[in-house]
């Protein structure tokens, strides 16, 4: 199967702009970029569709840029209700740097990484409007659809250059290295024909593009911050446990595009792992596959094998297996409550909020559905004391089945 039937089986393609680009991605050769804005420390699992299908790029051949936008970061890509929250500019260059070094171990440093701020800081506005914007239509513009959409609600001059600045880009990386090609999602469609218009009419030169569509969750949203369920790239961030307990969770429904987008297996692979999970889906082989491909490629080995180790470890109730390292992993996402004194069960269960009455919580411990720190309590007279917490310091209450809590003596 050549690249470009590959990319399409894995559906990474949906839109294509230059007349031969079938041909420009079966040689395998092509300079092409990606960019992203810093609107965080970290990228997230939505931007990460994109990282590896550039890596898959770059592993076929093509050499990559990554572009991190300084420049583009400060005025913000329109929103389809409203305008973007504006970032002083300390936290967007604290945000580039973190986001180049993450870039760059997702890479193994096999990536050029570039900031276009470099190139647009010392441009004044009156060189911008007359080498660019004379170029560009306000019709054309006012057509795009990312512009198009705001025009009811309203649209800054701000938000509405932001394709302009865009555009500049392709040009500039079209004019210094060769980039030809631009790789984006599909919601960055209207922004990338800015740029090959504008390397046509100034440059008179042909270039190419393809976007790919939108990754979505089970309930149809896009992956990130605006949709409340970022899940980062930073491992400090999102820990690999909690990052493995999303994946394993995946529904049956999404599990195969999942498996083509997300992971380097090839086509043979999937399509044997899904007749396998398709026999047998309670045993969850299509999930477990891709939560160990997609942690093992962003975080390694190891990364894995802990978040299977601490998910091993809650569901057999072994936690005191757990390094203390291991239980800050597992227990990351649950807010904790401190306490200061020892308590007998019932009084601790009520204090720290994970029962609201003594009568309720008695019928927890009697009926056997609280275990501390793995170990299942039925005896009224049990006291939760610092002795008994994991490290001298961690109590970890399961509450039925699947309710976690952390308690942490002070």
């Amino acid at each position: 199967m050549k690249f470009y039937d590959e990319l399409k089986w894995r559906g990474l393609i949906k839109d294509e702009a230059g007349d031969n680009l079938e041909e420009i991605i079966n040689k395998c050769n092509a300079t092409f970029y990606w960019g992203t804005d810093p609107t965080a420390d970290s990228l997230h699992i939505g931007h990460y569709s994109s990282l590896v299908t550039a890596k898959r790029l770059a592993k076929a051949g093509f050499k990559p840029i990554l572009l991190v936008g300084g420049a583009t970061g400060m005025i913000g890509d329109p929103r389809p209700t409203a305008e973007r929250e504006i970032i002083d500019k300390d936290t967007i260059f604290r945000n580039v740097e973190s986001i180049k070094k993450q870039v760059t171990n997702i890479f193994d440093g096999n990536v050029e990484v570039v900031n276009n701020y470099d190139w647009t800081k010392d441009m004044n506005i009156l060189d911008f409007l007359r080498d660019t914007g004379k170029y560009i239509n306000v019709n054309y513009m006012l057509a795009k659809d990312i512009i198009n959409r705001r025009l009811e609600t309203g649209i800054t001059f701000a938000e509405f250059t932001y394709t302009l600045l865009q555009g500049y880009d392709f040009m500039h990386l079209y004019e210094t290295k060769n980039c030809i090609m631009q790789v984006e999602g599909s919601d960055q469609w209207g922004n990338i024909t800015t740029g090959i218009d504008l390397i046509n009419k100034k440059l008179g030169k042909k270039a190419y593009a393809f976007t790919m569509p939108l990754i979505l969750d089970s309930s149809g949203k896009k992956f990130g911050k605006t949709e409340g369920n970022a899940l980062w790239l930073d491992k400090n961030k999102t820990s690999s446990y909690e990052l493995y307990q999303y994946l394993i969770n995946s529904s049956d429904e999404k599990v195969e595009e999942y498996l083509k987008v997300f992971t380097f297996l090839s086509k043979e692979e999937i399509e044997d792992i899904m007749k396998k999970h398709l026999e047998k889906p309670e045993d969850r082989l299509a999930q477990k596959t891709l939560a160990k491909e997609f942690i093992c490629d962003l975080h390694g080995i190891e990364e894995y094998e802990k978040a299977l180790k601490i998910t091993e470890a809650l569901f057999s109730g072994n936690i005191k297996e757990l390094s203390e390292e291991e239980l800050i992993d597992a227990m990351h996402g649950i807010e904790p409550v401190k306490v200061s004194e020892e308590l007998n069960i019932v009084d601790f269960l009520v204090n720290t909020g994970i029962l609201s009455s003594k009568r309720e919580a008695r019928e927890f411990v009697t009926n056997g559905s609280i275990s501390v720190n793995g170990d299942r309590v039925n005896d009224l007279d049990f006291v939760a004391s610092k002795e008994k917490a994991m490290y001298n310091k961690y109590i970890v209450v399961r509450r039925g089945k699947k309710k976690y809590y952390l308690v942490i003596f002070e």
